[in-house]
């Protein structure tokens, strides 16, 4: 079992940390979280980094992932790298990013550079008017079919691992079995 929490700050890290979890994930959840927004949509690079800075501060132990946010990977190639690499600049171990195959090129980019990457399928909060609101996700064997095929995709494009909310729990266990990504559950 790996334990895996999200913290925005210095003090909520550190006792992560000094709590002996394996991975402390600085999710764009800030936002709404911390921030006040409505959704993750709003928040900015800037937001993400200086609270990644926090926490990265706080942590002997953990592994760090950053949560690349709406519109830091999605426009090219390009801007996916140099912000996964304003990630690692930051302290960060990985990056992760929400979608599939839609950004197969992305992941296999950021990898090739020397970054690890973790996707995120199922219920990916940067699409949620798109999914229909915040609602379980692979209830239908279309759905759980898709889900399954954007996990293979990202680990050809060389994720190490894919944390996957909201979703059915056999949905779940199918992507565990049929990858040999790491993967992780939420909800």
């Amino acid at each position: 079992k790996i334990t895996m929490i999200t913290a925005y700050d210095y003090p909520t890290a550190r006792l992560a940390d000094e709590a002996g979890v394996d991975i402390i994930l600085v999710g764009d959840s800030v936002g709404m979280v911390v921030l006040g927004y409505p959704s993750t949509l709003p928040v900015t690079m800037e937001e993400m980094l200086h609270h990644t800075k926090a926490v990265v501060r706080a942590v002997k132990y953990a592994f760090i992932v950053g949560d690349m946010p709406f519109m830091s990977y999605q426009p090219s190639v390009e801007e996916a790298i140099k912000n996964a690499g304003a990630f690692l600049k930051a302290g960060c171990d990985a990056v992760k990013m929400e979608g599939g195959a839609e950004i197969a090129d992305r992941v296999k980019a950021i990898v090739d550079f020397g970054i690890p990457v973790i996707g995120h399928l199922g219920l990916t909060p940067q699409k949620v008017s798109a999914l229909g609101g915040y609602r379980l996700q692979g209830k239908t064997a279309e759905d759980a079919k898709k889900i399954i095929e954007d996990a293979k995709a990202l680990e050809e494009a060389g994720a190490f691992a894919v944390l996957i909310e909201n979703t059915a729990a056999e949905v779940t266990k199918l992507v565990a079995e049929e990858t040999d990504l790491i993967v992780f559950s939420i909800g």
